[in-house]
């Protein structure tokens, strides 16, 4: 299977490969510090979140809709994300998505069918995000919360499914530690940090080499 292969033959072999829908797991299984061992902070309480990865049936194949962050927020501002958030008490990963993707760019659930979900991924600020995966079908309309959400665009899921997309940057921080990460420029767009971690740990569930047909 390959990622341009028909949408049809596509969602099955996908949904076979993600974990299924459920509560928040226990623990996180993928981390900013996969790269950047030397960092981890141990024994710390994560704060549960969960974003929606929204694969668009688009007529030409599949593509990923993503958010580029408004550029006056206090954190993270102008990066590029998945739509999601913090869990409220009492939610799934399934109904944070849904309801943060409503508040942010106001698709409707109608639209959307979730197939599974992938890794939790534990960021360096504390968040133990669980990626859900969805078909979301081509007929929805975007409205988006202009004070979180600065654009809405569509990146071909093939071009992020291909691990020569998958650039190993490394940054100096401000206390002086260099610090490594994921980037996939696309256009005038480049997706890294926890985005491009979780998009990481998709190609490497979906198709890495592991991954059979």
């Amino acid at each position: 299977m390959t990622p341009d292969a028909p949408v049809a033959d596509l969602e099955p072999y996908l949904a076979r490969r993600l974990l299924p829908l459920g509560p928040f797991p226990s623990e996180a299984s993928r981390s900013d510090f996969d790269l950047n061992p030397d960092g981890r902070v141990m024994d710390r309480v994560l704060t549960p979140a969960a974003v929606l990865v929204p694969l668009v049936e688009r007529p030409t194949g599949l593509t990923v809709l993503l958010t580029r962050r408004s550029d006056s927020l206090r954190r993270h501002s102008g990066q590029v994300a998945f739509p999601g958030g913090k869990a409220e008490p009492g939610e799934t990963p399934v109904e944070t998505a849904l309801r943060e993707t409503f508040e942010e760019i106001g698709v409707d659930g109608r639209f959307i069918r979730p197939i599974g979900t992938a890794d939790t991924y534990e960021t360096g600020t504390g968040f133990a995000i669980t990626p859900v995966v969805a078909l979301l079908s081509p007929d929805f309309t975007i409205v988006r919360q202009e004070a979180e959400v600065a654009e809405v665009f569509e990146t071909p899921f093939a071009f992020l499914m291909d691990p020569a997309n998958h650039e190993l940057r490394v940054m100096k921080a401000p206390d002086g530690i260099e610090r490594r990460f994921y980037a996939m420029p696309y256009e005038e767009r480049t997706i890294w940090g926890a985005t491009a971690g979780m998009v990481r740990g998709l190609y490497d569930r979906w198709f890495g080499g592991a991954a059979g047909d």
